[in-house]
């Protein structure tokens, strides 16, 4: 392992403000799109055609180094860890927002199930944890994996969120797709969610993850999404539930739902994550864990288990990404979005916050704010004030037109 002098001393070269901006090289793979389908469920439907590729904004969101491809490491980094087969991946700190290290970042990928991380910050936006939902036949009859909701049953939110991101309910995905509006509806919300917070890579075709036309994100952008959804409790609360109990109702049984992220209870300090898997995407994962006081966070697309398990490879990067921590290894990227201001993601979209160009400012950047945020407290304090001097105004036309004692 490099010691930290060396890293310090490469900090200049690898800090995303004194990088020397590059255009990506022609051979970057998936820049625009993610690879061609292998089978037929991103086909459009009769009489409607695929979206066509999402722009790549000029300015790579995350810093200048989040345009390279292959892999981005800090200067005098170890060898990466043997074995690690997933076409692109990034390791952030999870508290700052440093981006530790990754591989083509914002190659354009499919998400499969870890794009319920995306509708689960839209569910935790818009619905109260304790309001009530009622699968229809349709919901629950969603091709799987599935929780088991039945039609007809009550379930709260809150339950429903545990089977969403424990278990990977797809029947979960629909009744909250149905709740929210329906599924296109729900899409849109999505879509929306991730355009509002700077997910410039992002568009959910479906609610669930299934393959679907024009179904596009990055290993930047879910890294991204989780950062943000951590903060809401309810999320963080699911995914770091190991073993859950949606409770028996109107006559249906109750339903065990045990989280299927392998590394919970068993890599030291896992705080929680999502696992994802289609034909076209692949194998997909997110997962997070804190060490001596630092909570990491991981994300690889398209990985195939052999000749190593997927989540022996997420094992070995966090582990990779704790020692780069230990280092002071200077930041390769960062992660920056836009917070949300009021808790809808129908306001229209706020302008993508400039990204910042060190870690500290980084850390000053996505740090969490208070409700309203420094203008909000402004306006609020104008407010009060005004309201302070139309009572005092008040009080004294009262005093003024009241008889003399």
């Amino acid at each position: 392992m490099t010691g930290t002098t060396g890293f310090s001393a490469a900090a200049a070269e690898n800090d995303p403000a004194t990088t020397p901006a590059a255009p990506p090289p022609a051979s970057c793979v998936n820049r625009d799109a993610p690879p061609p389908p292998v089978d037929t469920s991103e086909k459009p439907v009769p009489g409607q055609v695929a979206p066509a590729a999402m722009p790549v904004p000029a300015v790579p969101v995350g810093g200048v180094r989040m345009a390279e491809c292959g892999d981005v490491l800090p200067a005098g980094a170890p060898p990466l860890p043997a074995g690690i087969t997933a076409a692109s991946w990034m390791l952030q700190d999870l508290d700052t927002g440093a981006v530790l290290a990754a591989k083509n970042p914002h190659a354009r990928e499919r998400p499969a199930s870890l794009i319920k991380t995306l509708l689960a910050l839209v569910v935790v936006t818009d619905l109260k944890p304790d309001q009530v939902i009622v699968p229809t036949q349709e919901d629950a009859g969603q091709e799987c994996t599935c929780v088991g909701i039945a039609a007809g049953a009550h379930y709260t939110v809150d339950q429903l969120i545990h089977g969403l991101l424990m278990h990977s309910g797809n029947d979960v995905a629909h009744a909250f797709a149905t709740t929210l509006g329906g599924v296109d509806v729900a899409v849109g919300k999505m879509n929306a969610m991730a355009t509002r917070i700077g997910a410039t890579d992002t568009r959910a075709a479906t609610p669930s993850g299934l393959d679907g036309p024009g179904m596009s994100t990055s290993a930047y952008d879910l890294s991204l999404i989780f950062h943000y959804a951590m903060k809401q409790p309810e999320f963080a609360n699911a995914v770091g539930t190991k073993h859950y109990e949606i409770p028996a109702t109107d006559g249906k049984p109750a339903i065990p739902v045990l989280n299927d992220n392998k590394l919970l209870g068993v890599y030291p300090g896992f705080l929680g994550g999502k696992t994802g898997f289609t034909n076209d995407a692949r194998h997909t994962y997110v997962g997070s864990a804190a060490r001596n006081g630092k909570r990491l966070a991981l994300v690889t697309m398209r990985g195939e288990q052999r000749p190593t398990l997927m989540v022996d490879q997420a094992s070995k990067l966090l582990d990779y990404g704790f020692a780069l921590e230990a280092a002071n290894a200077p930041a390769v990227g960062l992660i920056s979005y836009t917070p949300l201001t009021t808790p809808t993601p129908t306001q229209a979209p706020e302008v993508n916050a400039e990204v910042s160009h060190s870690a500290q400012a980084a850390a000053a950047n996505i740090s969490d704010e208070g409700a309203f945020g420094t203008t909000g407290w402004i306006i609020t304090l104008a407010v009060a004030l005004l309201i302070l001097g139309g009572f005092l105004y008040t009080r004294r036309r009262k005093q003024a037109d009241s008889p003399a004692e």
